[in-house]
């Protein structure tokens, strides 16, 4: 694997594949680390570049738009609009030496910036593109799949005997809440799910299967109208 971190200049050559963790900085119970979603992001990012030929490890984007998580302390939120234009002015300078760049988001409030910066750069005439880090089945924050995940990925973060339930009605019916009130006003404990029965053995398993449909999407290179690639 290469870093683009411990890159020199004389050695990025042939118009690389870039891929970039995109995370946050926000409470994931009272269980989880704050950079949860970075660090899901990023062991997905660093798995996929180790098996793809000319591809570069960027350093993880750390903050992200998390403001429905402000009610916690420790939550950092830079918001839709700056997080936007971050990612607008990033594509558009390492596209001037990337052939291609990849966006790997590991937080869903990510989502509307994406959305926009993705597809105005691709309109620009820069290939970029932008993959969710989201296990099918998963539950919404802070429970099982985040714990599994987290249990493989940076096992010494997770606090297990802190660990407690939250609210683990459906998100669909939470959302309208959640936009309106934030997640403290929904959930005291700031989990959305139940991380009992996680395990390290699950979140290998998690991991692999989206490092899998990650390499495939990359290998198709086949992106949506929303700038997604598709697996």
């Amino acid at each position: 694997m290469t870093s683009l971190a411990r890159a020199v200049w004389p050695d990025i050559a042939g118009a690389p594949l870039l891929v970039v963790p995109l995370g946050s900085v926000e409470q994931h119970g009272h269980h989880l680390p704050l950079g949860t979603d970075t660090a899901v992001a990023a062991a997905a990012a660093r798995a996929a570049v180790g098996s793809l030929d000319g591809a570069l490890l960027a350093p993880a984007l750390n903050y992200g738009a998390s403001g429905e998580h402000e009610g916690f302390p420790g939550t950092v939120s830079i918001g839709t609009e700056a997080l936007t234009g971050l990612l607008v002015e990033f594509g558009r300078s390492a596209c001037r030496w990337a052939g291609r760049v990849l966006l790997v988001n590991g937080h869903g409030g990510n989502l509307d910036a994406l959305r926009t910066a993705v597809p105005l750069l691709r309109t620009e005439g820069r290939d970029v593109a932008w993959f969710p880090c989201a296990p099918p089945a998963a539950d919404a924050h802070a429970g099982r799949t985040e714990t599994s995940l987290m249990l493989h990925v940076e096992p010494e973060g997770v606090r297990r005997g802190r660990a407690i339930a939250g609210v683990t009605a459906p998100i669909g019916d939470l959302l309208p809440r959640l936009r309106a009130e934030g997640v403290r006003a929904v959930s005291p404990t700031g989990v959305l799910g139940d991380p009992a029965g996680a395990s390290a053995g699950e979140g290998a398993a998690l991991l692999e299967g989206l490092v899998g449909r990650l390499l495939t999407a990359v290998r198709t290179w086949d992106v949506d109208t929303i700038g997604r690639l598709l697996a």
